[in-house]
């Protein structure tokens, strides 16, 4: 890939500094967000489904010191970016070029058997087909767009590598989450749903869930993360959440 398409940008306050294409899909907020959602212990394995140039596994990584990290990418060249930004932070990650809905033997094949992770996270393709204009680029269009399948699809794939206890941690669009509910309904319990508001009095645009593989505890709903003050300015909350001083409520033990 030529240096000239690559941007190099900072990420929690400097801590993190990733090269991504300079056009295209971008790592942001919501890649962070996710991060700092995600509750792991050092030792614990975590895999990163659909981790793009890596930015959501990376970030945790940064917070979460000797995490076993496995970012997973369909795309030959953000695997090949993830690589890169992994070594050039000094995080041990190990990068697997793989279709998120392939099965049991293709990740088997990648040493991601059943029943043998910790923890998952994941941004999965989340655009409305019928709302959203998609690429003519195959690759970009099924990095965005959601078909039908898609969050079943991504789930069941958690499903079959978490360990019993283990966590999924997920960002979807806030008014998919009906979808969210009947992807988790299927062996996962004890979830708690985060919504994510972009401006005081509008609907939620996001929301941040986490599923307990073989949970029974209650769903909890926790009060709603506001990111921008009135005058659209990042409120101090979320941009200590951005400059990874602070976590969010999904990640506390």
């Amino acid at each position: 890939m030529i240096e000239a398409d690559l941007t190099e940008d900072a990420f929690l306050g400097g801590q993190l500094r990733l090269k991504q294409k300079r056009t295209g899909h971008r790592a942001g907020h919501d890649a962070i967000l996710l991060a700092a959602a995600t509750r792991a212990r050092a030792g614990d394995r975590v895999v990163d489904l659909g981790s793009g140039i890596g930015t959501a596994g990376l970030a945790l990584a940064r917070r979460v010191a000797d995490i076993k990290l496995t970012l997973v990418e369909i795309d030959p060249e953000l695997a090949g970016l993830a690589r890169a930004n992994a070594a050039a932070n000094a995080i041990i990650a190990e990068t697997i070029v793989l279709d998120v809905t392939a099965d049991a033997q293709a990740f088997a094949a990648h040493g991601l058997m059943p029943d043998s992770v910790d923890a998952v996270l994941t941004n999965p393709p989340f655009n409305d087909p019928a709302r959203h204009r998609g690429s003519p680029d195959s690759m970009r269009q099924s990095a965005h767009v959601a078909t039908e399948e898609t969050l079943h699809a991504w789930v069941h794939a958690a499903r079959r590598i978490l360990r019993s206890n283990g966590a999924l941690t997920l960002i979807w669009r806030a008014d998919g989450i009906a979808e969210i509910l009947a992807a988790l309904s299927r062996g996962f319990g004890s979830l708690s749903i985060l919504p994510v508001h972009g401006e005081a009095g509008r609907p939620a645009i996001r929301v941040l869930v986490r599923a307990i593989k073989g949970g029974r505890a209650p769903t909890r709903l926790l009060p709603g993360l506001m990111l921008n003050e009135e005058s659209i300015v990042p409120k101090k909350e979320v941009r200590d959440i951005l400059e990874g001083r602070a976590v969010l409520p999904l990640a506390e033990p």
